[in-house]
């Protein structure tokens, strides 16, 4: 195995010769494939599958598809690793700190890549990892193409059977944080399944597949090119299992399809890839030697993009600035005083709290309801009289929670606004690097389109309400048409929102001026949470949930 380089760009040295047939590396995942090949008799060479750059790829028909979705959650002996990824953590500008690591595993069909993959998932320790797999990314075939597929007369295993344009374009946004949408295919049917799978960028990015290095452009998007390169007759083996007892196939069909498609195309286009890769894992995951090298190596990487969330110079970035002109604080009338004044009270019951608080979102939830668009329009009333008046100009309105004290917000919203679509978000604290972190999503469909009410009961650093904003725009919502709505916020809150995103619309019904050395509102609230549902409260008398800090 060559050594991991100093950088992903360092120069590579050649890979080692074929290593000897060694243990099995476990079951692996591998695609099967059928699409028409190209049987010209002569060999294509690996520069013609790598274009110089500038060259302008031909438009492939985005018609891709995957064998079977990964489950989110990828569970081992010693802990649970979150492989449906998360979005990188965020500067206080409200822009990415640094690119996701994105990792390539190329490899001959069944040499043990996705086995590999989990290894190194499972080594590395990190808490969220995307885990993407080629299989993915399969045009969908025609009619006449299914019929053959069906007779194993479609070469799966050919660079042109892949939508190149589409792995490169999800990959981009998986390394920007974005969310993206997967295309599911089965491979019992040869087809796409209607159901694409949401995948969030992430920590880690591993894309594996066995055309993971033979495309130009894809290549530059790698951090690190590792090809498991594992003897044939182990392949033919796991290749034959899983064919006839997964998919239903029968041993002349997959021997068939192997001879005429699968060795072909590993000797034309699959082997010389090996030769741009960073690393050489002989043996697959037999190989622990090798594994635990590239790990290391990886640490190393992850420790110069560690991404830290800066709250000291958060908290001075804004000093003395006035309030920005997207907050609006509804009205501080007798009556709103009144109520915070019973919310305060550390002396109040649970269900005077409750009570208050309740009220106290139903005017502010009217009050942001004000800032919605409204077009002119005109109706007739029952005497037979034209009424000139408003009406929302929008498509629809969705209200998104961030858990746990946002969905108390959540009745009042429903109580005013008929057939409000409703999500939810949970964010919490990594106690290791103090970085907000998203454990939990679930937004509509079609959510782009909606004006969005954010609801968080408290905002005291706006760490917990930037990583809200931030999901949100990752699934293409404006930015103008975000509400952040709290019953109470810290300036520093308010700023730090308002900085990163100028127009995301801030709406309360107060704002305290500081927060102390542990980033609590003062005078605060307490925590609203554990006041509203009755739990224990933090032992540092923390204004703040079990969440992020808001």
């Amino acid at each position: 195995m060559a050594a991991p380089p100093a950088s992903a760009d360092a120069p590579r040295s050649p890979p080692p010769p074929p290593p000897p047939p060694a243990a099995g590396d476990g079951p692996d995942r591998p695609a099967d494939r059928s699409e028409p090949a190209r049987e010209d008799g002569n060999a294509e060479s690996l520069d013609r599958l790598l274009p110089p750059v500038g060259a302008r790829r031909s438009p492939r028909k985005r018609t891709t598809s995957q064998c079977k979705s990964e489950p989110p959650l990828l569970r081992t002996s010693k802990r649970t690793i979150y492989t449906a990824g998360r979005p990188p953590w965020y500067n206080e500008h409200g822009t990415q700190s640094k690119e996701a690591f994105a990792i390539g595993l190329g490899g001959g069909s069944a040499s043990g890549k996705t086995t590999v993959a989990r290894m190194i998932i499972e080594a590395l320790d990190v808490p969220w990892v995307v885990l993407l797999s080629m299989d993915s990314f399969y045009k969908v075939l025609t009619t006449q193409q299914q019929e053959q597929a069906a007779h194993n007369n479609f070469n799966f295993d050919h660079p042109d059977a892949f939508d190149f344009d589409l792995i490169v374009s999800t990959l981009k946004k998986l390394k920007q944080g974005k969310s993206v949408k997967v295309p599911v295919y089965d491979f019992t049917t040869h087809s796409r399944k209607k159901d694409w799978k949401t995948l969030y960028g992430a920590n880690v990015i591993i894309f594996e597949g066995i055309m993971a290095f033979a495309d130009k452009t894809l290549l530059e998007l790698l951090d690190m090119k590792i090809f498991v390169d594992t003897d044939s007759d182990i392949r033919l083996v796991r290749r034959l299992r899983r064919d006839i007892s997964e998919r239903g196939r029968d041993i002349e069909g997959v021997i068939k399809q192997y001879n005429k498609f699968v060795k072909p195309a590993f000797d034309q286009y699959i082997q010389p890839t090996m030769r741009v890769a960073d690393i050489v894992v002989p043996w697959g995951s037999g190989n622990t030697v090798a594994i635990d090298l590239i790990v290391q190596h990886m640490h190393s990487q992850l420790e110069e993009r560690k991404l830290r969330w800066d709250m000291a110079a958060l908290a001075s970035a804004h000093q003395c600035h006035p309030l920005p002109r997207t907050l609006s604080v509804l009205k501080s009338t007798p009556q709103v005083r009144g109520m915070h004044t019973i919310i305060r009270d550390k002396e109040t019951s649970r269900d005077e709290f409750i009570f208050y608080s309740k009220r106290l979102m139903r005017l502010l939830i009217e009050h942001a309801l004000s800032f919605l668009p409204f077009q002119d329009c005109v109706v007739q009333t029952p005497q037979g009289q034209d009424y000139a008046g408003k009406c929302y100009a929008g498509k629809q309105i969705t209200g998104v929670s961030i858990l746990r004290a946002g969905e108390t917000m959540e009745p009042a919203l429903r109580a005013v606004c008929k057939d409000v679509r409703i999500g939810t978000i949970l964010i919490q604290t990594n106690q290791h690097t103090g970085e907000p972190e998203l454990h939990y999503l679930r937004l509509p469909k079609d959510i782009s389109d909606d004006h969005v009410i954010l609801m968080d009961c408290t905002v005291s650093t706006g760490a917990a309400a930037m990583m809200a904003v931030r999901v949100l725009l990752d699934h293409d919502v404006p930015e103008d048409k975000i509400f952040l709505l709290s019953l109470l916020m810290a300036e520093m809150g308010v700023h730090s929102v308002a900085y990163a995103f100028p127009r995301v619309r801030i709406i309360t019904t107060a704002v305290d001026k500081r927060v102390n050395d542990l980033f609590r509102i003062i005078p605060g609230i307490g925590n609203f949470g554990d006041r509203y549902f009755g739990t224990d409260a933090a032992p540092d008398g923390s204004d703040e949930e079990e969440a992020a800090p808001s």
